[in-house]
């Protein structure tokens, strides 16, 4: 599997963080606060690939593009950025030895914590 940071995403993320777009919520909470499937079906329903890809920092390059499991590493609610999704992200993504999307998320979580 050749999963590559999604630079899209990386710099939407930033965006929303300089934008005040985020929730500075517990390490434990992105369990409560992820999108059901049902939503992320929604979502993609709804505004395509492009946009819902962009809420994922990892590109899984072994599916093809529109297929939900070509995303990974997801940091927020298609509203806003959560810490918990960030958080949890980072501990998956050192976890596979994803070291560039681990420092994005690192570079994130860093921002959010300066607020």
């Amino acid at each position: 599997m050749a999963v590559k940071l999604n630079k899209k995403a990386f710099d939407h993320a930033k965006e929303l963080i300089k934008d005040s777009k985020f929730v500075l919520d517990s390490r434990d909470d992105w369990s409560e606060h992820a999108p059901s499937t049902q939503d992320q079906n929604k979502f993609l329903d709804k505004k395509g690939s492009a946009e819902y890809s962009a809420w994922f920092l990892g590109i899984d390059d072994e599916h093809p593009e529109g297929q939900k499991g070509r995303y990974k590493f997801p940091y927020g609610d298609f509203k806003r950025i959560h810490r918990c999704a960030v958080i949890s992200a980072e501990s998956r993504a050192s976890q596979y030895d994803y070291d560039d999307i681990r420092r994005a998320l690192g570079d994130l979580l860093q921002q959010l914590d300066e607020h």
